[in-house]
């Protein structure tokens, strides 16, 4: 920030001098006047000499011209070059005063409507963060510097998450659902917090956030893992199986929380069948497929005359119907440029969010000289299209970020 603070001093500086340097000619000119009104003056004085020599007889006619002659051109040669008087000018307290406010009242303008808090918040997200708490802080200063902006609360909500703060997270995915709409990815992820928050009890809440999610996407993953975990913590063992089933139906095959789920329904499976229950036949589980997306990004002609070598590019994939955060990323610079890069499963950016979860999606491809990939200077979007498209795609940068 110190470098900024020069540049507007030296800015403030310049904008002075349009008001001080009047001032300073101001006092010249008025010199220049008192000379000039000193020698008229002198000259009036020696007029008056010379006429009484004349009469008193010392001087004649001809001497006596001769001498206001010489008065005279003693008079131009002290005022010439002296500046025309001015009709009118500015008394000298209201420069002054002027020099004064402008100042201060820029200064107070700037920090009432500027944004120096971006500006500081731009140059940090260009570093990576050394911890998750600076990860955590900077996203907490986005948020308040971009109320407004879903994808910023979503990422909070997900970090308040990975740091077992559900009661925050909750907060801020209800936020993120007023913002973006009552998602069902998003309103899983508030139905998960809002449990965890209150201690693993179930509440009408939770329930009515978990059905809302499963009506609009009877898919969602983290509505059935939840569902499955609030059934098995109240030995409901048969339906934490079928939840837990239904969601591993939609994980693709590499996916390594398989195992877990897995691990899952085999420790339910075992208690049921402990009580002397038996364990009902779940249906065969398909594998999903795995998701993955081939597309070429260049820049337009007018694009490549404004950008940098060294600006982030950013290249990901986003749901059509869902969270706000992209389902797989990558980062490049423009130098990098034309390139061809695959965005699959295994780009995703959380587990829960895969390309394969979600049906319909968008390219996006967006050029950040702050390295921020919600917001840029130049980007390029495709039209929805399936997730399971397989025919390479084209993305063309060229229009400004808005």
């Amino acid at each position: 920030m110190i470098d900024f603070w020069l540049a507007a001093g030296l800015l403030l500086l310049v904008a002075l001098s349009f008001l001080l340097i009047p001032v300073l000619r101001g006092r010249r000119a008025q010199r220049e006047e008192d000379r000039t009104a000193l020698n008229v003056a002198l000259y009036q004085e020696r007029v008056a000499e010379l006429q009484a020599q004349q009469v008193e007889g010392v001087l004649d006619a001809t001497q006596m011209t001769a001498g206001r002659d010489e008065a005279a051109r003693e008079l131009l040669a002290d005022t010439e070059g002296a500046d025309v008087g001015r009709v009118s000018r500015l008394g000298k307290p209201l420069p002054l005063l002027a020099a004064i406010l402008v100042p201060v009242l820029g200064l107070g303008l700037y920090l009432h409507f500027g944004a120096s808090d971006k500006v500081e918040l731009t140059r940090e997200f260009a570093q990576a963060p050394q911890s998750m708490e600076e990860m955590t802080l900077r996203l907490e200063r986005a948020v308040a510097a971009q109320p407004d902006s879903a994808e910023g609360l979503y990422f909070l909500g997900r970090t308040y998450m990975a740091q077992d703060r559900p009661a925050d997270a909750a907060k801020i995915f209800e936020r993120t659902v007023a913002l973006a709409g009552r998602q069902p990815e998003l309103l899983g992820q508030w139905a998960q917090a809002q449990y965890f928050a209150d201690n693993k009890k179930w509440s009408d809440k939770v329930q009515a956030l978990t059905d809302e999610a499963l009506k609009a996407d009877p898919k969602e993953v983290t509505s059935l893992g939840l569902l499955g975990i609030a059934a098995f913590e109240s030995e409901r063992y048969q339906d934490a199986i079928d939840y837990w089933n239904r969601l591993l139906a939609q994980l693709p095959t590499e996916d390594a929380s398989r195992a877990a789920l897995q691990g899952g329904i085999q420790r339910a499976t075992e208690k049921l069948q402990e009580s002397g229950a038996t364990v009902a036949k779940a249906p065969a589980v398909v594998s999903k497929p795995v998701a993955l997306l081939k597309v070429s990004v260049d820049l337009s002609a007018e694009v490549k005359a404004k950008v940098l070598p060294g600006d982030s590019v950013f290249i990901f994939a986003r749901a059509v119907s869902g969270p706000p955060a992209p389902l797989a990323a990558k980062r490049l610079t423009v130098a990098d440029l034309p390139v061809t890069v695959e965005l699959g499963d295994a780009d995703a950016m959380m587990p829960q969010l895969k390309l394969s979860n979600f049906p319909e999606v968008q390219l996006v491809a967006r050029v950040s000289r702050a390295g921020q990939p919600t917001a840029g200077e130049w980007v390029g979007r495709s039209q929805p299209m399936a997730s399971s498209t397989t025919a390479p795609q084209s993305l063309t940068i060229d229009s400004p970020d808005q």
